[in-house]
């Protein structure tokens, strides 16, 4: 049934259409790290005792006559800006320093994998970074960026937009605002083969969140694995706007079950693709802002004096926001896990006419990322308090969302 359904996904899709212009090329490598590191996600002193699946580096490079971009998507609970600007470096390094592409890096923001931050060691005054595993991810990444680029062929690029969810994530902390939007994008070489796909969807990956200790990507394993058996090539998932507790609920806190809903998902990807319609265009371009983020939590600011968190954050922090075009595609980047309020705002400021991507987590992971009312106790929003701990403060969603305004009214060159 399966080989019948990827058959006729095949024959619906339209042809390979050489006039895009577009050249595409992915690459990817497990990540795991050993045995006894600290686990990220939930508490302190937690540590690995084995594995049950594998953790990815996975790069996408996509390039048109003038310009080119890399996704580079992790599985990992969130990689910082300062992991972003070393891997920047050595994709330069590797490359010769010329011909370099720009990279969009986004977590999955799995809490089976490994401490990139420094808050989930022994305790709150030391970090759980191991930090030979943290070059090696670096180096391991950036490999996976010039790989990806060097290995561009040309490609054809359809889309499509589907909806999933429905019974099993849910935003635990204001019920009525969620984004179930599933939009992945599909690179075909000439032959149809498939080269690559990137899925964005919102939904933190805790199914075996604090209940288990093995190394994981979560439901994710079960969405890499099916789109793996169905088409191959390198298949990419991009998290979308999951501040405010959007989450599995309801659901056993099994591998089992998040290997299911994995599975679930990729179907939805996959039912997308038999029915998904041709990019329009032919031109990639790439648009960034670097800024100082105001940094009001006097927690991040004592941990970041006292070096459990290795960067500057006394008053502020410097991040970048990005805006991407592929053809009629518009993709914006979030710096941390922002409500789902945040990205349907950034995608009523895109006006294409094709799909729309809103990335968490992405180019760095700056906590919670929140409305400002979440910061008023009297309105008594469910884990606000929480929330707002983990949060760099109360000016951040409205600074982020000024950037992103800008961005989008910036002309390209």
């Amino acid at each position: 049934m399966l080989a019948i359904r990827l058959l006729l996904s095949l024959l619906i899709v339209s042809p390979f259409l050489p006039a895009q212009s577009f050249q595409a090329g992915a690459s990817q490598s497990a990540i795991n790290p050993s045995v006894g590191s600290f686990i990220a996600g939930h508490t302190h002193n937690r540590r690995f005792s084995g594995m049950h699946d594998s953790l990815y580096a996975k790069a996408l490079a996509i390039s048109s006559e003038k310009s080119g971009i890399v996704f580079l998507s992790i599985d990992c609970i969130g990689l910082l800006y300062p992991q972003l600007e070393a891997i920047r470096k050595e994709v330069t390094d590797i490359l010769g320093g010329s011909d370099v592409p720009n990279i969009i890096l986004s977590s999955t923001h799995t809490h089976a994998g490994p401490d990139v931050v420094g808050i989930w060691g022994e305790d709150m005054m030391h970090s759980g970074v191991d930090s030979s595993y943290l070059g090696l991810l670096v180096h391991k990444a950036s490999v996976q960026v010039a790989n990806s680029w060097r290995q561009r062929k040309p490609v054809s690029i359809t889309f499509s937009q589907k909806q999933a969810g429905q019974d099993w994530v849910y935003n635990i902390s204001q019920s009525g605002e969620l984004d179930r939007s599933v939009t992945s994008i599909f690179f075909r070489d000439p032959t149809g083969k498939m080269v690559a796909s990137m899925t964005n969807f919102a939904c933190h990956p805790t199914f075996v969140d604090a209940v288990h200790d093995r190394i994981s990507s979560d439901y994710l394993s079960g969405f890499y694995k099916h789109l793996d058996s169905v088409w191959g090539g390198v298949n990419l998932f991009l998290q979308g706007p999951i501040g405010g507790w959007v989450q599995p609920e309801y659901e056993a806190k099994t591998f089992e079950q998040a290997e299911f809903r994995g599975r679930q998902l990729a179907d939805t990807v996959v039912a997308g693709y038999g029915s998904s319609v041709s990019l329009k265009g032919n031109r990639v371009s790439f648009k960034s802002r670097t800024f100082e983020l105001p940094v009001t939590n006097p927690g991040f600011q004592q941990l970041s004096e006292l070096g459990v968190i290795k960067r500057q954050m006394a008053g502020s922090v410097r991040t970048e926001i990005a805006w991407v075009n592929i053809g009629n595609a518009t993709i914006a980047t979030h710096p941390g896990e922002s409500v789902p309020a945040m990205g349907i705002a950034t995608k009523a400021l895109m006006h294409n006419d094709g799909p729309r991507m809103v990335l968490g987590l992405s180019m760095d992971a700056l906590g919670y990322i929140l409305k400002p009312e979440f910061f008023d106790p009297s309105n008594k929003i469910p884990h606000s308090e929480y929330l707002c701990s983990m949060s760099t403060g109360k000016e951040t969603a409205p600074k982020v969302m000024q950037v992103i305004g800008e961005l989008a009214d910036q002309k390209e060159e």
